[in-house]
């Protein structure tokens, strides 16, 4: 694929005013679905790779008849002026839906930073629908370490009528990090589990989350999850529209 095209086209979806609000186009090309927008069109391995959201961004979306689909994402997530971060996201993958409730799905995503001077990463990821449940699995190869992720979605407990979900991601470093005590971490890990429920048309989220390591060896963790530490966060959310 020419990269020039798609980035500039992306480029000018981040220099445009309309990125005050969402914005989206479809149309059909040929036997392709063209999406274009401000907000990511999809999300891969039952969701659990999905291109980068964070800060302002814009991207395209082609899907064809046959299942196959390719498609750019280029987002600015900087933090700070100091470490501006342009990362673009290119990915390709089939998807097939075989019955009302199963599937399944792979394809590969790389991650690659048009600023910095830093290696791309990529990520293989499949995915399948069984009884209406989803499962996910993604293999990404970063600059430094390698992660191994896994993702379950159980659907909505018809008892409870509370979704549940599952994430649990395994990283190896390639060299040893030394933590703040003096020591050695080469592998860690990251889990967590996620209820959700609507309630009086407010969403309720309630996430717990750990890792594997804990006091000084949380200096090196740079996994998935906000805190290395055990935690317990309820999110609300409500429309007003």
């Amino acid at each position: 694929m020419n990269r020039s095209l798609p980035c500039l086209i992306v480029l000018g979806l981040l220099s445009s005013p309309v990125l005050a609000a969402s914005w989206g186009m479809q149309r059909e090309v040929g036997d392709f679905d063209l999406k274009m927008g401000t907000a990511p069109s999809r999300s891969m391995a039952q969701g659990l790779v999905a291109p980068t959201s964070a800060g302002m961004g814009g991207g395209f979306d082609l899907t064809h008849d046959s299942g196959l689909y390719f498609g750019q994402w280029t987002t600015n997530n900087a933090s700070s002026a100091d470490t501006p971060v342009l990362e673009m996201d290119t990915y390709a993958g089939y998807k097939h839906r075989f019955a009302p409730g199963y599937g399944y799905e792979f394809g590969v995503i790389n991650y690659s930073n048009l600023i910095q001077n830093v290696e791309p990463s990529r990520e293989l990821y499949s995915g399948m629908t069984v009884f209406g449940k989803r499962l996910g699995a993604a293999f990404a190869n970063d600059p430094g370490r390698q992660n191994a992720s896994l993702y379950a979605d159980l659907g909505t407990l018809p008892l409870f009528k509370t979704g549940v979900s599952l994430k649990y991601t395994n990283y190896v470093l390639d060299t040893p990090a030394t933590v703040d005590s003096g020591g050695l971490v080469r592998r860690f890990n990251d889990w967590s589990v996620n209820l959700s429920r609507k309630w009086v048309n407010t969403l309720f989220n309630l996430s717990y989350s750990g890792t594997s390591l804990r006091g000084a060896d949380c200096s090196v963790y740079s996994g998935h999850n906000t805190y290395c530490d055990n935690a317990l966060m309820l999110k609300a959310s409500h429309p007003f529209f």
